[in-house]
Protein backbone atom coordinates (compact mmCIF):
# COMPACT_ATOMS: atom_id res chain seq x y z
CA UNK A 1 0.00 0.00 0.00
CA UNK A 2 1.34 3.26 -0.87
CA UNK A 3 2.29 5.92 1.60
CA UNK A 4 1.14 9.43 1.29
CA UNK A 5 3.90 12.01 -0.65
CA UNK A 6 5.56 14.00 2.20
CA UNK A 7 3.25 16.78 2.20
CA UNK A 8 3.11 18.69 6.02
CA UNK A 9 -0.07 20.24 6.41
CA UNK A 10 0.12 24.30 5.57
CA UNK A 11 -1.02 26.61 8.35
CA UNK A 12 -4.16 27.25 8.03
CA UNK A 13 -5.52 23.90 5.89
CA UNK A 14 -8.79 23.33 7.43
CA UNK A 15 -9.86 20.78 4.57
CA UNK A 16 -7.94 18.14 2.68
CA UNK A 17 -8.32 16.08 -0.44
CA UNK A 18 -6.50 12.51 -0.45
CA UNK A 19 -6.62 10.67 -3.61
CA UNK A 20 -5.94 6.82 -3.78
CA UNK A 21 -2.83 7.13 -5.52
CA UNK A 22 -1.16 8.96 -2.14
CA UNK A 23 -1.24 12.55 -3.43
CA UNK A 24 -3.04 15.11 -0.84
CA UNK A 25 -4.23 18.35 -1.47
CA UNK A 26 -4.64 20.91 1.13
CA UNK A 27 -7.24 23.89 1.22
CA UNK A 28 -9.84 25.23 2.92
CA UNK A 29 -13.21 23.19 4.24
CA UNK A 30 -16.45 24.37 4.16
CA UNK A 31 -19.55 22.67 4.58
CA UNK A 32 -20.02 19.67 7.51
CA UNK A 33 -16.87 18.30 9.05
CA UNK A 34 -16.26 15.10 8.53
CA UNK A 35 -14.85 12.89 5.94
CA UNK A 36 -16.55 11.60 2.58
CA UNK A 37 -15.17 8.24 0.18
CA UNK A 38 -16.41 8.45 -3.50
CA UNK A 39 -14.79 8.68 -7.14
CA UNK A 40 -13.73 12.72 -7.85
CA UNK A 41 -14.89 13.94 -10.93
CA UNK A 42 -15.10 17.63 -12.91
CA UNK A 43 -17.89 18.98 -14.07
CA UNK A 44 -17.80 22.41 -16.23
CA UNK A 45 -20.99 24.06 -16.09
CA UNK A 46 -20.47 28.11 -15.12
CA UNK A 47 -23.55 28.26 -13.25
CA UNK A 48 -26.18 25.60 -11.64
CA UNK A 49 -24.08 24.24 -8.84
CA UNK A 50 -27.44 23.36 -6.96
CA UNK A 51 -28.91 21.09 -9.47
CA UNK A 52 -25.31 19.87 -10.15
CA UNK A 53 -25.64 18.70 -6.57
CA UNK A 54 -28.91 17.39 -6.17
CA UNK A 55 -28.73 15.67 -9.24
CA UNK A 56 -29.28 11.87 -8.22
CA UNK A 57 -27.07 10.65 -11.25
CA UNK A 58 -23.62 12.15 -8.96
CA UNK A 59 -24.24 10.00 -6.08
CA UNK A 60 -20.53 8.12 -4.78
CA UNK A 61 -18.83 11.40 -6.70
CA UNK A 62 -17.29 13.99 -5.65
CA UNK A 63 -17.35 17.29 -7.93
CA UNK A 64 -14.84 19.31 -8.89
CA UNK A 65 -15.88 22.54 -10.78
CA UNK A 66 -14.15 23.53 -13.03
CA UNK A 67 -15.45 27.33 -13.01
CA UNK A 68 -13.47 28.94 -10.01
CA UNK A 69 -16.53 31.14 -8.51
CA UNK A 70 -18.89 28.84 -6.98
CA UNK A 71 -21.35 29.64 -4.50
CA UNK A 72 -21.70 33.77 -5.35
CA UNK A 73 -25.05 33.34 -6.13
CA UNK A 74 -25.79 31.92 -2.97
CA UNK A 75 -29.06 29.28 -2.85
CA UNK A 76 -32.49 28.99 -3.25
CA UNK A 77 -35.02 26.65 -2.73
CA UNK A 78 -36.13 26.20 -6.56
CA UNK A 79 -33.28 25.46 -8.40
CA UNK A 80 -32.68 21.34 -7.01
CA UNK A 81 -33.44 18.38 -8.71
CA UNK A 82 -34.10 16.55 -5.20
CA UNK A 83 -34.49 17.06 -1.25
CA UNK A 84 -31.39 16.28 -0.70
CA UNK A 85 -27.90 16.83 -2.35
CA UNK A 86 -26.68 13.49 -3.54
CA UNK A 87 -23.08 14.47 -4.80
CA UNK A 88 -20.74 13.46 -1.69
CA UNK A 89 -18.88 16.84 -1.86
CA UNK A 90 -17.91 19.40 -3.83
CA UNK A 91 -14.09 20.90 -4.68
CA UNK A 92 -13.84 24.53 -5.46
CA UNK A 93 -10.97 27.01 -6.18
CA UNK A 94 -12.43 30.51 -4.25
CA UNK A 95 -13.68 30.33 -1.06
CA UNK A 96 -17.30 31.10 -1.31
CA UNK A 97 -18.59 34.71 -1.07
CA UNK A 98 -21.43 36.62 0.22
CA UNK A 99 -24.23 36.22 -2.05
CA UNK A 100 -25.26 38.42 -4.56
CA UNK A 101 -28.88 37.31 -6.19
CA UNK A 102 -32.05 38.73 -5.70
CA UNK A 103 -33.10 35.22 -5.55
CA UNK A 104 -30.73 33.46 -3.05
CA UNK A 105 -32.44 32.87 0.68
CA UNK A 106 -29.19 31.47 1.59
CA UNK A 107 -25.47 31.16 1.41
CA UNK A 108 -24.20 28.28 -0.09
CA UNK A 109 -21.38 27.23 2.53
CA UNK A 110 -24.73 27.31 5.00
CA UNK A 111 -26.95 25.17 2.98
CA UNK A 112 -23.48 22.43 2.67
CA UNK A 113 -23.56 22.84 5.90
CA UNK A 114 -27.59 21.98 6.42
CA UNK A 115 -27.49 19.14 3.98
CA UNK A 116 -24.72 17.34 5.76
CA UNK A 117 -22.28 17.84 2.41
CA UNK A 118 -18.17 18.94 2.76
CA UNK A 119 -16.86 21.38 0.21
CA UNK A 120 -13.11 22.15 -0.26
CA UNK A 121 -11.95 25.66 -1.32
CA UNK A 122 -8.54 26.77 -2.18
CA UNK A 123 -7.59 24.01 -4.40
CA UNK A 124 -5.87 24.28 -7.70
CA UNK A 125 -8.49 22.99 -9.35
CA UNK A 126 -7.47 23.32 -13.15
CA UNK A 127 -4.20 20.83 -12.18
CA UNK A 128 -6.83 18.80 -10.47
CA UNK A 129 -9.08 18.48 -13.74
CA UNK A 130 -6.00 18.13 -16.20
CA UNK A 131 -4.73 15.48 -13.61
CA UNK A 132 -8.27 13.26 -13.74
CA UNK A 133 -7.89 13.90 -17.57
CA UNK A 134 -4.63 12.38 -18.39
CA UNK A 135 -5.26 9.54 -15.62
CA UNK A 136 -8.82 9.12 -15.17
CA UNK A 137 -11.32 9.45 -11.92
CA UNK A 138 -9.55 8.37 -8.89
CA UNK A 139 -11.20 7.18 -5.58
CA UNK A 140 -10.52 9.96 -2.80
CA UNK A 141 -11.61 11.38 0.50
CA UNK A 142 -12.83 14.67 1.23
CA UNK A 143 -12.39 15.99 4.60
CA UNK A 144 -13.22 19.14 6.75
CA UNK A 145 -11.86 19.67 10.38
CA UNK A 146 -11.88 23.14 11.46
CA UNK A 147 -9.53 22.02 14.10
CA UNK A 148 -6.95 20.92 11.07
CA UNK A 149 -6.30 18.08 12.49
CA UNK A 150 -6.25 14.91 9.90
CA UNK A 151 -4.98 11.55 10.01
CA UNK A 152 -3.78 11.19 6.71
CA UNK A 153 -2.88 7.21 6.70
CA UNK A 154 -6.04 6.52 7.52
CA UNK A 155 -7.75 8.79 4.68
CA UNK A 156 -5.71 6.86 2.47
CA UNK A 157 -6.69 3.86 3.57
CA UNK A 158 -10.49 4.73 2.94
CA UNK A 159 -9.90 6.04 -0.22
CA UNK A 160 -7.80 2.90 -1.67
CA UNK A 161 -10.55 0.30 0.18
CA UNK A 162 -13.41 2.20 -1.93
CA UNK A 163 -14.01 -0.49 -4.37
CA UNK A 164 -14.91 2.13 -6.92
CA UNK A 165 -18.27 2.72 -9.40
CA UNK A 166 -18.18 -0.68 -11.48
CA UNK A 167 -20.43 -2.78 -10.74
CA UNK A 168 -22.01 -0.43 -8.23
CA UNK A 169 -25.74 -0.41 -8.41
CA UNK A 170 -26.65 3.05 -6.89
CA UNK A 171 -30.15 2.92 -8.77
CA UNK A 172 -31.34 1.10 -5.75
CA UNK A 173 -30.30 3.56 -3.34
CA UNK A 174 -31.49 6.80 -4.80
CA UNK A 175 -34.99 5.85 -6.15
CA UNK A 176 -38.49 6.74 -4.65
CA UNK A 177 -39.56 3.90 -2.70
CA UNK A 178 -43.51 4.38 -3.82
CA UNK A 179 -45.54 4.73 -6.89
CA UNK A 180 -46.51 8.65 -7.09
CA UNK A 181 -48.05 11.20 -9.79
CA UNK A 182 -46.06 14.23 -10.77
CA UNK A 183 -47.98 17.14 -11.04
CA UNK A 184 -45.12 20.34 -11.22
CA UNK A 185 -44.74 22.01 -14.56
CA UNK A 186 -42.03 24.50 -15.64
CA UNK A 187 -40.92 27.35 -13.19
CA UNK A 188 -41.05 30.94 -14.49
CA UNK A 189 -39.64 34.06 -12.34
CA UNK A 190 -42.21 35.39 -9.96
CA UNK A 191 -44.42 32.40 -10.47
CA UNK A 192 -43.11 29.31 -9.29
CA UNK A 193 -44.09 25.60 -10.90
CA UNK A 194 -47.10 25.31 -12.28
CA UNK A 195 -49.91 22.44 -12.19
CA UNK A 196 -50.51 21.89 -15.68
CA UNK A 197 -49.71 17.68 -15.17
CA UNK A 198 -53.10 17.57 -13.36
CA UNK A 199 -55.15 17.64 -16.62
CA UNK A 200 -56.45 13.92 -16.70
CA UNK A 201 -56.58 14.21 -20.75
CA UNK A 202 -53.08 14.05 -20.95
CA UNK A 203 -51.36 11.16 -22.83
CA UNK A 204 -50.20 9.03 -19.64
CA UNK A 205 -46.35 8.59 -18.84
CA UNK A 206 -45.51 5.83 -16.76
CA UNK A 207 -41.53 7.11 -15.59
CA UNK A 208 -39.38 4.62 -13.65
CA UNK A 209 -37.33 6.31 -11.36
CA UNK A 210 -33.51 5.03 -11.56
CA UNK A 211 -32.44 8.72 -9.89
CA UNK A 212 -34.55 10.94 -12.01
CA UNK A 213 -34.16 15.13 -12.11
CA UNK A 214 -37.33 16.78 -11.26
CA UNK A 215 -36.63 19.03 -14.62
CA UNK A 216 -37.26 15.99 -16.70
CA UNK A 217 -40.91 15.32 -15.43
CA UNK A 218 -41.44 19.05 -15.92
CA UNK A 219 -40.62 19.11 -19.30
CA UNK A 220 -42.62 15.95 -19.92
CA UNK A 221 -45.61 17.83 -18.47
CA UNK A 222 -44.68 21.33 -20.85
CA UNK A 223 -44.40 18.81 -23.65
CA UNK A 224 -48.50 17.51 -22.68
CA UNK A 225 -48.11 14.49 -20.90
CA UNK A 226 -49.40 14.03 -17.46
CA UNK A 227 -46.63 11.61 -15.62
CA UNK A 228 -46.78 8.79 -12.80
CA UNK A 229 -43.42 7.38 -11.51
CA UNK A 230 -42.70 4.22 -10.61
CA UNK A 231 -39.97 3.34 -8.06
CA UNK A 232 -36.23 1.90 -10.27
CA UNK A 233 -37.76 -1.66 -8.64
CA UNK A 234 -41.18 -2.03 -10.43
CA UNK A 235 -42.39 -4.67 -12.12
CA UNK A 236 -43.66 -5.04 -15.79
CA UNK A 237 -47.07 -5.66 -13.99
CA UNK A 238 -46.73 -2.80 -11.65
CA UNK A 239 -45.93 -0.63 -14.71
CA UNK A 240 -48.94 -1.49 -17.06
CA UNK A 241 -51.00 -1.74 -13.95
CA UNK A 242 -51.13 2.05 -14.59
CA UNK A 243 -52.36 1.68 -18.18
CA UNK A 244 -49.18 3.96 -20.13
CA UNK A 245 -49.73 5.05 -22.93
CA UNK A 246 -45.60 5.89 -23.02
CA UNK A 247 -42.79 4.55 -20.64
CA UNK A 248 -40.23 6.93 -19.63
CA UNK A 249 -36.48 5.86 -18.70
CA UNK A 250 -34.98 8.41 -16.03
CA UNK A 251 -31.01 9.22 -15.62
CA UNK A 252 -29.38 7.85 -12.65
CA UNK A 253 -26.29 7.00 -10.73
CA UNK A 254 -24.06 3.86 -10.77
CA UNK A 255 -22.92 0.92 -13.27
CA UNK A 256 -25.75 0.54 -15.74
CA UNK A 257 -24.50 -3.65 -15.86
CA UNK A 258 -25.49 -3.42 -12.17
CA UNK A 259 -28.90 -1.99 -12.16
CA UNK A 260 -29.73 -4.30 -15.33
CA UNK A 261 -29.98 -6.80 -13.73
CA UNK A 262 -33.20 -6.09 -12.33
CA UNK A 263 -33.69 -3.40 -14.48
CA UNK A 264 -33.62 -5.25 -17.97
CA UNK A 265 -36.30 -8.16 -18.07
CA UNK A 266 -38.63 -5.63 -17.23
CA UNK A 267 -37.75 -3.15 -19.99
CA UNK A 268 -37.73 -5.88 -22.82
CA UNK A 269 -41.22 -6.70 -21.70
CA UNK A 270 -42.31 -3.41 -21.87
CA UNK A 271 -40.88 -3.53 -25.41
CA UNK A 272 -42.84 -6.16 -26.41
CA UNK A 273 -46.02 -4.09 -25.54
CA UNK A 274 -45.14 -1.78 -28.44
CA UNK A 275 -45.79 1.04 -26.43
CA UNK A 276 -43.55 4.20 -26.85
CA UNK A 277 -40.53 4.73 -24.78
CA UNK A 278 -38.00 7.60 -24.31
CA UNK A 279 -34.79 7.01 -22.68
CA UNK A 280 -32.22 9.66 -20.87
CA UNK A 281 -28.56 8.68 -19.58
CA UNK A 282 -28.77 5.53 -17.39
CA UNK A 283 -32.46 5.11 -19.00
CA UNK A 284 -30.49 5.11 -22.53
CA UNK A 285 -28.11 2.66 -21.59
CA UNK A 286 -30.51 0.25 -20.18
CA UNK A 287 -32.74 0.80 -23.28
CA UNK A 288 -29.18 -0.47 -25.12
CA UNK A 289 -28.33 -3.42 -22.57
CA UNK A 290 -32.18 -4.88 -23.31
CA UNK A 291 -31.38 -4.92 -27.02
CA UNK A 292 -28.25 -7.00 -26.49
CA UNK A 293 -25.84 -4.19 -26.53
CA UNK A 294 -23.16 -3.62 -23.85
CA UNK A 295 -22.00 -0.74 -21.72
CA UNK A 296 -18.15 0.09 -20.27
CA UNK A 297 -17.04 2.43 -17.87
CA UNK A 298 -15.51 5.72 -19.31
CA UNK A 299 -11.98 7.04 -18.59
CA UNK A 300 -13.08 10.49 -17.24
CA UNK A 301 -16.43 10.80 -18.15
CA UNK A 302 -18.42 13.30 -19.44
CA UNK A 303 -19.70 15.96 -16.98
CA UNK A 304 -20.67 19.60 -18.29
CA UNK A 305 -23.20 21.98 -19.86
CA UNK A 306 -21.24 22.61 -23.01
CA UNK A 307 -20.83 19.02 -24.74
CA UNK A 308 -21.57 18.93 -28.66
CA UNK A 309 -23.47 16.66 -29.89
CA UNK A 310 -24.05 15.70 -33.72
CA UNK A 311 -27.52 14.65 -34.86
CA UNK A 312 -26.86 11.67 -37.31
CA UNK A 313 -30.34 12.57 -39.56
CA UNK A 314 -29.34 15.86 -40.84
CA UNK A 315 -25.97 16.73 -38.92
CA UNK A 316 -27.30 19.71 -36.56
CA UNK A 317 -25.24 19.70 -33.29
CA UNK A 318 -26.60 20.46 -30.18
CA UNK A 319 -25.00 21.53 -27.41
CA UNK A 320 -25.75 19.76 -24.55
CA UNK A 321 -25.70 18.92 -20.58
CA UNK A 322 -24.14 15.33 -19.64
CA UNK A 323 -23.23 14.02 -16.40
CA UNK A 324 -22.26 10.13 -16.86
CA UNK A 325 -19.43 7.74 -16.59
CA UNK A 326 -20.43 5.33 -18.40
CA UNK A 327 -21.11 4.87 -22.13
CA UNK A 328 -22.72 2.26 -24.78
CA UNK A 329 -20.22 0.69 -27.40
CA UNK A 330 -22.02 1.41 -30.51
CA UNK A 331 -20.08 -1.99 -31.75
CA UNK A 332 -22.54 -4.09 -29.99
CA UNK A 333 -25.95 -2.28 -31.11
CA UNK A 334 -27.59 -4.99 -32.96
CA UNK A 335 -28.68 -4.67 -36.38
CA UNK A 336 -32.19 -2.85 -35.25
CA UNK A 337 -30.52 -0.34 -33.04
CA UNK A 338 -29.68 3.02 -34.90
CA UNK A 339 -27.22 5.49 -34.05
CA UNK A 340 -28.64 8.84 -33.87
CA UNK A 341 -26.50 11.10 -32.08
CA UNK A 342 -22.48 11.33 -31.41
CA UNK A 343 -20.67 13.01 -28.87
CA UNK A 344 -17.77 15.36 -30.78
CA UNK A 345 -15.50 15.21 -27.71
CA UNK A 346 -14.63 11.86 -27.75
CA UNK A 347 -16.93 9.88 -30.77
CA UNK A 348 -19.05 8.06 -28.12
CA UNK A 349 -22.29 7.09 -28.65
CA UNK A 350 -25.37 9.56 -27.30
CA UNK A 351 -28.35 8.25 -28.40
CA UNK A 352 -30.14 5.66 -30.43
CA UNK A 353 -33.65 4.39 -31.77
CA UNK A 354 -34.98 1.14 -32.48
CA UNK A 355 -35.93 0.43 -35.56
CA UNK A 356 -38.84 -2.24 -35.31
CA UNK A 357 -39.85 -0.44 -32.31
CA UNK A 358 -41.33 2.78 -31.10
CA UNK A 359 -38.19 3.39 -28.47
CA UNK A 360 -35.56 5.60 -28.81
CA UNK A 361 -32.74 7.31 -26.23
CA UNK A 362 -30.13 10.10 -25.57
CA UNK A 363 -27.08 9.65 -23.19
CA UNK A 364 -27.25 13.48 -22.72
CA UNK A 365 -29.91 15.71 -20.46
CA UNK A 366 -32.43 16.94 -22.98
CA UNK A 367 -33.77 18.68 -19.51
CA UNK A 368 -30.63 20.82 -18.98
CA UNK A 369 -30.84 22.41 -15.85
CA UNK A 370 -28.34 23.35 -15.89
CA UNK A 371 -27.45 23.51 -19.26
CA UNK A 372 -28.36 24.51 -22.59
CA UNK A 373 -31.74 24.05 -23.78
CA UNK A 374 -31.02 22.86 -27.57
CA UNK A 375 -32.60 19.71 -27.24
CA UNK A 376 -35.74 20.33 -25.72
CA UNK A 377 -37.37 19.35 -29.02
CA UNK A 378 -37.12 15.33 -27.39
CA UNK A 379 -39.85 15.92 -24.89
CA UNK A 380 -42.09 17.10 -28.06
CA UNK A 381 -40.98 14.16 -30.42
CA UNK A 382 -41.96 11.66 -27.33
CA UNK A 383 -45.28 13.39 -26.48
CA UNK A 384 -46.24 13.50 -29.77
CA UNK A 385 -46.09 9.53 -30.60
CA UNK A 386 -48.26 9.11 -27.59
CA UNK A 387 -50.30 11.89 -29.22
CA UNK A 388 -50.07 10.26 -32.47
Amino acid sequence: MAEPKPMPAPEGATGVLVLASGDVLWGRGFGVEGAAVGEVCFHTAMTGYQEIMTDPSFAGQIITFTFPHIGNVGANPDDIEADDPHALGMIVREDVTAPSSFRSNERLDDWMVRHNRIGLSGIDTRALTRRIRAGGAPNGVIAHSASGDFDIPALLRQAQAWPGLEGMDLAIEVTRETHGTWDGGIWRLGFGYDAQGRDDTRPHVVAIDYGAKRNIYRNLVAAGARVSVMPATATFEDVMALMPDGIFLSNGPGDPAATGAYAVPVIQKLLETGIPLFGICLGHQLLALAVGAQTSKMFQGHRGANHPVRRASDGVVEITSMNHGFAVLRETLPANARETHVSLFDGSNAGLELTDKPAFSVQYHPEASPGPQDSLYLFEKFVGMLKA
